[in-house]
């Protein structure tokens, strides 16, 4: 089971970066995990376009939706240069029918998932836990029945999340915010919530992502570690974590 960091910035991506975007692979299949502004370009370093198996997404804000739109007509210019159409799916939750509606185009198809139940996209089986963020949003807990990775997207801190991650062997956090700073009205997280998460959770290693523009964000590691004692690695781009 790999991870491949495609895009980890916040909101926007810095230049030359991207937003909010994992590639996950095992076996040969290729899943991407939501995607942000400017994430089609950085996934292109990696992979063919076309080699992508299946994509999740955790939610519809522009910072992990905005390359969807590009992403389709990457299949769709790829169909004729190939003379054969394939049709990638693209999953989705149901909670906000505009956004779910603009998954479907002519080489991609949304498919809702029930956030109740577990998902089966080629190796991974996903279970999914709402977040508290000012749209409907849900963090993924991902395993090919060996290893799990938990990816919180974009949330508040609750006690809740410690359940939901416990025994992962990587758990993503959103880290929008530095320690003194409270960023829950904005329906994000800070280093200590993550790090506590990961404490409390027991989790194998920490990685922080969805960073500020500001300050020096190597900080937010220094931040970590006081509530966490295991490894913690500041998401970037190319950045793997393999099991």
């Amino acid at each position: 089971m790999k991870l491949t960091v495609l895009g980890f910035w916040g909101g926007y991506p810095a230049a030359n970066g991207a937003t909010s975007a994992y590639m996950v692979e095992k076996d040969d299949f290729t899943l991407l995990i939501d995607a942000g502004s400017g994430s089609l370009a950085k996934l292109q370093n990696y992979k063919n376009v076309m080699d992508l198996d299946a994509v999740v997404l955790s939610h519809y804000h522009h910072d992990h939706v905005a390359d969807i739109g590009v992403l389709q007509y990457a299949w769709l210019v790829q169909s004729y240069l190939r003379e054969a159409k394939e049709i990638l799916p693209i999953y989705g939750h149901m909670e906000d029918q505009q956004g779910f509606a603009s998954l479907t185009h002519e080489c991609t198809e949304g498919i809702a998932y029930d956030p109740n139940k577990e998902l089966k996209v080629g190796p991974f089986s996903i279970t999914f836990f709402k977040t508290d963020h000012p749209v409907p949003c849900y963090g993924m807990r991902i395993t090919d029945g060996e290893n799990v990775i938990v990816y919180t997207a974009d949330t508040t801190y609750k006690e809740a999340w410690s359940d939901f991650a416990n025994g992962a062997d990587l758990l993503i956090t959103d880290c929008n915010f530095y320690a003194d700073q409270d960023g829950s009205n904005a329906g994000h997280m800070n280093s200590k919530d993550g790090a506590t998460i990961a404490n409390e959770a027991g989790v194998g290693e920490l990685m922080l992502s969805h960073l500020p523009h500001y300050g020096d964000v190597t900080e937010l590691v220094r931040e970590a570690k006081q509530y966490y004692n295991g490894t913690i690695q500041l998401a970037d781009e190319g950045l793997v974590w393999k099991k």
